[in-house]
């Protein structure tokens, strides 16, 4: 995909890499028909980390942004872009971030939030600078941002991974056991419209959201990280002509409301998940049979 380097505002220590192209959706009936490489360039964003560099896409996927930042020794400030419309990236816009990498820290107009690994921060309406650090040089953040449109204002919270709402599914028999870590969502960090978490496998389970399901009030986005050298076959598209797509670690799915989203790995892994639409309710789903799908 082709990208620009671009800063927006006088800065000696961010080096900015969005790509200069909205990513687009297609519609189910062209999803049917694409190549893989249609399939590629249209829904995954392959491993965006970068040491020392804050790089994401816009999408017209409910809006969201897809970013991330992996400062070194210097922090990496949020600017802003002419996609938002607003006078700063925040404006109209809430984040959130959740951090796959060593201690690090994200200072919002001033004030100073820990962030430890597989913690995460809400960023919320209205806040103006925002700079992502890593405590550690050598042993560097990894913040996976998602970011989309707001109508009210919350406030800057973070959250330890201990303080995430435990949900645990699935069993080993199923090779599907898991257990999701919900940061923001109606009953934790409240947002507008932001939900977001992390889901982890048991040792053994390779099977991630099955038995799939769609929700057609709001869109989702996956990363997938904590693979190493294993690959894994994510499915997505309506329910009875799904298609697939291999990933590897660090890579990013987008997933229309219409599609599933649903995952089996080499072995065990973890994802981010986010979400942005009309409804915050975690259980709010309409659920697939297994013998249904095509």
């Amino acid at each position: 995909m082709d990208t620009c380097v671009f800063s927006n505002r006088a800065s000696t220590h961010t080096s900015v890499m969005f790509e200069s192209r909205i990513h687009r959706m297609p519609r189910p009936q062209e999803v049917a028909r694409m190549t893989t490489d249609e399939l590629r360039d249209a829904f995954l964003i392959p491993e965006i980390q970068q040491p020392g560099v804050l790089s994401g896409f816009f999408t017209d996927l409910d809006r969201f942004v897809i970013a991330s930042a992996m400062p070194e020794d210097s922090p990496l400030e949020l600017p802003n872009f002419k996609e938002t419309g607003r006078a700063f990236f925040l404006e109209r816009r809430e984040l959130g971030a959740i951090n796959t990498g060593g201690p690090g820290e994200v200072t919002v107009d001033g004030k100073r939030f820990p962030v430890e690994s597989l913690g995460c921060i809400y960023v919320g309406m209205g806040s103006q600078n925002v700079t992502f650090a890593s405590k550690d040089a050598e042993n560097q953040a990894k913040f996976f941002i998602l970011s989309c449109p707001a109508h009210a204002a919350h406030p800057t919270t973070t959250a330890t991974r201990d303080e995430a709402t435990l949900v645990a599914l699935g069993s080993q028999t199923t090779a599907n056991q898991r257990v999701i870590r919900q940061y923001i969502h109606e009953n934790g960090i409240q947002s507008c419209q932001l939900v977001m978490g992390f889901t982890e496998l048991a040792e053994g389970s390779v099977w991630n959201t099955f038995p799939p399901h769609t929700h057609n009030r709001r869109s989702e986005v996956y990363h997938y990280f904590d693979m190493d050298d294993r690959v894994l076959a994510h499915f997505m598209g309506e329910p009875t002509a799904t298609r697939h797509l291999f990933l590897k670690s660090g890579d990013t799915v987008l997933s229309p409301p219409w599609s599933i989203h649903s995952g089996c790995g080499q072995g065990s892994y973890k994802f981010i998940w986010g979400m942005a639409g009309e409804n915050q309710v975690f259980t709010d789903m309409d659920a697939i049979v297994p013998t249904d799908l095509r």
